[in-house]
């Protein structure tokens, strides 16, 4: 396991970084190992859309296939390369806007029999999650360091408080939460992420659809008013 901290990754706010794009419009950073790129996009449904050579240029990709629609287009580019880790080769995915790597079916199939790890931001007010998944399994993830959720919420503690996160209680406002995130990520992965790595790696390309919607057989309407009365009616969807 690395050493990194949340130090290591102070360059995420400087202003010359393409990384604080994805800081103002909202970003998803996924590794995967021993999973190449092209596999990460059969399976999950991505049509390959060539390369782009640089962090830059695949920005630019992405503005150009957002303008091409009226409106939010129902699916998102995501860039992919091979990363040396821990272990091996992993794939880091990466997407604006996009939400491959916080989507619970596609982590737990990415991840079977191996690893993956997955940090994100929604831009504007953000909400910041992280992710761990292991073999097919929801491991640790938080939005919050000390709202931990998962089927083992508190095996990161220790490391996470290595890199500069507290997992019982008031965040240090010293320390850069989304740099230390990112000192998480590499402790898991053994992958540095820098901004030269990002901007000059040749990026595989891949239009990921959007996750189609769950099917429903019914609605629930429970109403109480305000004298007590209650009101409760299930409709089946072809009474609607």
């Amino acid at each position: 396991m690395t050493s990194a901290t949340a130090a290591d990754y102070g360059w995420i706010r400087s202003s010359s970084s393409l990384f604080a794009y994805g800081l103002e419009v909202g970003y998803t950073l996924t590794l995967v190992r021993g999973v190449s790129p092209s596999e990460l996009f059969r399976i999950v449904g991505a049509e390959p859309r060539g390369v782009s050579e640089g962090l830059g240029e695949l920005i630019e990709e992405q503005q150009e296939f957002v303008d091409g629609y009226e409106e939010w287009p129902e699916a998102f580019l995501a860039g992919a390369f091979t990363a040396q880790g821990d272990g091996g080769d992993w794939t880091l995915a990466l997407e604006f806007g996009g939400d491959l790597g916080t989507r619970p079916r596609l982590m737990e199939a990415l991840s079977a029999g191996t690893r993956a790890v997955s940090h994100s931001s929604n831009g504007g007010k953000p909400m910041d999650f992280f992710h761990w998944y292991e073999n097919g399994e929801l491991r640790t993830t938080f939005e919050w360091p000390a709202d931990r959720t998962g089927s083992t919420p508190d095996e990161l503690n220790s490391v996470m408080v290595e890199v500069g996160l507290n997992p019982s209680g008031d965040e240090d406002h010293d320390v850069d939460t989304k740099a230390a995130v990112l000192a998480l990520t590499e402790r898991l992965t053994g992958v540095r992420v820098t901004e030269k790595l990002l901007a000059e790696a040749e990026y595989q390309v891949g239009e990921v659809p959007e996750e189609p919607a769950e099917e429903w057989e019914s609605i629930t309407i429970d109403i109480t008013d305000a004298h007590g009365e209650r009101t409760y009616v299930q409709l089946r969807r072809d009474q609607l």
